[in-house]
């Protein structure tokens, strides 16, 4: 089993498009994918319960079949800080509860695409950050750098912490989130310098295609990252 976490620049940057684009991607190599949506702010009461529309979606781009509960173990209303929702919910997020489901999905699947919430340090209980949570999954990170004016120093600020975290970098994509930035190929030139590598990927502002995106290219660059599994050896000794 292999895993992604998928991570941003901030929060509203395109994580999930992505992150969806990357599980179609793989399912259309041949892969079972499941997704997590690990930890969720912001949701709407049903009959089954809270729902949030990001883990719907990358519900809707696995190719194996999952409960809600199993995507998104911790939903939270109120669209705010998840910390904040935890603690107003009186509801303690654990990582060890979050690598358990991690586990479980990984032995049902290929590979297992993570998205978080908001940005790298984004606080999810009174120490720890969604850092923490990708070093607890041991997972490499994908970065998703929303194309607006800001963009180089959180992009540079997001790489040196993944890196501070003793995370490995898996590569970053690009993301328009809107009409496209002043300089949008002078800005994606020094993004490319700054952090030492070409995007895997950069997508155009097209919400009318959000639903339906494949990263055909950046999937197959990052599994041409992994080390092949060495075939299994039945020869006499």
């Amino acid at each position: 089993m292999s895993g992604l976490f998928v991570t941003g620049t901030d929060t509203g940057v395109g994580k999930t498009v992505v992150a969806c684009a990357l599980a179609r991607a793989f399912a259309a190599r041949g892969e079972r994918v499941a997704v997590m949506k690990p930890i969720a702010s912001g949701a709407e009461r049903t009959a089954e319960g809270l729902r949030n529309a990001d883990a719907l979606a990358l519900m809707g781009a696995a190719s194996v079949p999952l409960t809600y509960m199993q995507v998104n173990p911790y939903c939270f209303e109120p669209a705010i800080s998840p910390h904040i929702a935890a603690e107003d919910a009186k509801i303690e997020i654990d990582l060890d509860t979050i690598r358990a489901s991690f586990l479980v999905l990984g032995a049902i699947s290929d590979r297992v695409v993570v998205e978080g919430a908001g940005g790298w340090l984004a606080p999810i209980n009174a120490r720890e950050s969604m850092g923490d949570l990708a070093r607890a999954l041991s997972v490499p990170a994908v970065m998703v750098v929303g194309l607006r004016l800001g963009c180089l120093n959180h992009a540079q600020l997001t790489r040196q912490a993944i890196d501070a975290q003793g995370v490995a970098f898996a590569g970053w994509i690009a993301n328009s989130s809107g009409p496209a930035m002043e300089r949008e190929a002078e800005n994606l030139a020094t993004l490319e310098r700054r952090l030492g590598t070409a995007p895997l990927a950069v997508v155009p502002f097209a919400p009318e295609l959000a639903g339906s995106l494949v990263l055909e290219g950046a999937a197959a660059r990052l599994a041409s990252q992994e080390p092949r599994r060495k075939p299994l050896n039945f020869g006499l000794i």
